[in-house]
């Protein structure tokens, strides 16, 4: 048995991640497997959640329990019942349903009735001195907009003052995709049971989940002998990807990169790109350029190297490059066209980002060399679509992004997607609202390019990339805060994360 007392901290979140259709399949199959009931592992998730109110809010004294017509609320029944227990007072109100609720729903129901426990209508008037909610209304069932009764019990939870602990996932939001087609729960804490669900990790999940908590409810080892369709990557695993360099590596084994753009006006982003390929570690970078940009780019980083972008500049660099970055300040005129209609025959792996990407959309092709960096906005033009399409479903984007342009994609974005041709998927769980300010992209850019020259493969570089970018960035605004964050900022930053061997050393 599972010690549902055990303390539930963030730090206990696993990498995997499974569809939430999956689950609601697999969580029978698990319980069967183990000897179980479906209602034991409503229990279990019950006592959890309960434990974890306790831990979080150990002051309050009246709990509002807001369940649904589904096992979610069947969650919220068990709470009810334990914490009335324990001698906390408890106000439960429940959505009404023609249709008969769930078997375990209806015996945890059962259950709290026994326990001498009330149950009111959705729209009965709240007490004044409810110090805590929980939310049990919408589970991971839930694929449109709420019903009315669901939606005004979710903005009555909303307008409380009081904390909101989720059960499972804030009612309201997509466990599939992160969006928030209607009305939504806005949680302090949400506890997901099982496992990890796509909709809790992107999308419009920061914005509503608030600080996340993880139980197994017992099916830990079951679990690990499924294979996830999707990997949750975070800093923890930078070291398995950065191993502490050869002492005899030199700038020739680090890797050598060509960045490629800045056209007038845009010296920055080419800068910052080239810049960042330095901090991540790449041995040498050669930057091609607008010739008005050449001096101020080797004042300001000289060990950059900077030449005019010409023809001759151009074939030079392709053959001596190991990777080619083409995009930052690239822009869309005939001198970017150029640039990149000859860069685009190179074999060598490549990142294409900003204008770059903007020109493919005009003229569309596939190569598997290629990693690809939009944001949503850039999405939408590479398949043909409103960004709001794009947003609503970011897991199945980025999978056409692939499949119409090959390679790697990386869906920008709160909830990053990496994915390749080949099946593998991957969401950031690292970043913040500080990065929404200009040259954050070619940053990024810049440091998944270096990667690539030093011989990650290019699904690796890229999570890797992501990592260490939404890291340093997290660190920033841990430091600062996220208002007033800029992209050059993160090049200081970088360190901890593209030497992660230096955290070890400091817990030796």
């Amino acid at each position: 048995m599972t010690d549902l007392s055990l303390k539930i901290t963030a730090k206990s979140i696993p990498h995997s991640v499974w569809s939430a259709d999956w689950l609601r399949t697999a969580e029978k199959q698990a319980a069967d497997d183990l000897g179980l009931t479906l209602y034991e592992l409503m229990q279990r998730a019950g006592a959890a959640a309960f434990n974890l109110a306790r831990e979080l809010y150990p002051q309050t004294r009246h709990w509002l329990i807001a369940c649904g017509h589904g096992n979610n609320g069947g969650d919220g029944y068990v709470v009810a019942r334990l914490a009335q227990a324990a001698g906390i007072r408890v106000t439960l109100l429940a959505l009404e349903s023609d249709k008969a609720l769930p078997e375990e729903a209806a015996t945890a129901r059962d259950a709290w009735l026994n326990a001498a426990g009330v149950i009111h209508a959705a729209d009965t008037v709240w007490p004044d001195d409810i110090d805590l909610v929980i939310d049990g209304v919408l589970g991971t069932g839930l694929n449109s907009v709420p019903r009315e009764a669901a939606v005004q019990l979710i903005e009555q939870c909303n307008q409380y003052s009081a904390p909101v602990i989720a059960l499972d996932i804030p009612s309201g939001l997509l466990a599939e995709t992160g969006a928030t087609p209607g009305a939504v729960i806005h949680a302090s804490h949400t506890l997901t049971f099982i496992a990890l669900k796509p909709g809790l990790l992107t999308g419009k999940a920061r914005d509503v989940v608030g600080k996340l908590h993880f139980h197994a409810l017992g099916l830990e080892e079951w679990l690990q002998g499924q294979t996830a369709p999707i990997s949750r990557v975070d800093s923890a695993q930078l070291s398995g990807w950065l191993p502490p360099r050869k002492p005899t590596s030199h700038k020739g084994t680090n890797g050598r990169l060509v960045v490629i753009g800045g056209d007038y006006g845009t010296a920055g982003a080419i800068r910052m790109a080239g810049e960042a390929a330095l901090r991540a570690g790449a041995g040498l970078v050669r930057v091609l350029t607008r010739i008005e940009n050449v001096v101020p780019l080797l004042t300001a980083r000289p060990e950059l190297m900077v030449q005019e972008l010409t023809a001759q500049t151009l074939d030079e660099s392709l053959e001596w490059a190991d990777v080619v970055v083409i995009g930052p300040g690239l822009g869309q005129q005939e001198w970017g066209k150029r640039a990149l209609q000859k860069a685009e025959n190179s074999q060598k792996p490549m990142l294409w980002d900003a204008d770059a990407l903007n020109l493919l959309a005009i003229n569309p092709d596939k190569r598997q060399n290629r990693v690809i960096t939009p944001h949503p906005g850039e999405a939408a033009r590479l398949l043909n679509c409103t960004v709001s399409q794009i947003e609503s479903d970011r897991l199945l984007s980025a999978d056409r992004l692939v499949k119409r342009y090959g390679g790697i994609v990386v869906l920008k974005g709160a909830g990053t997607i990496v994915a390749s041709q080949s099946g593998e998927c991957a969401m950031i769980d690292v970043g913040n609202a500080g990065m929404g300010s200009g040259g954050m992209g070619d940053v990024l850019s810049g440091i998944i390019g270096a990667l690539l020259a030093q011989k990650l493969t290019p699904y690796d570089a890229a999570c890797a990339g992501c990592v260490a970018h939404g890291a340093a960035a997290d660190m920033l605004a841990h430091r600062y805060g996220t208002r007033g964050m800029l992209a050059s900022d993160l090049l200081t930053t970088l360190y901890p994360f593209v030497n992660p061997d230096l955290n070890s050393k400091e817990n030796d």
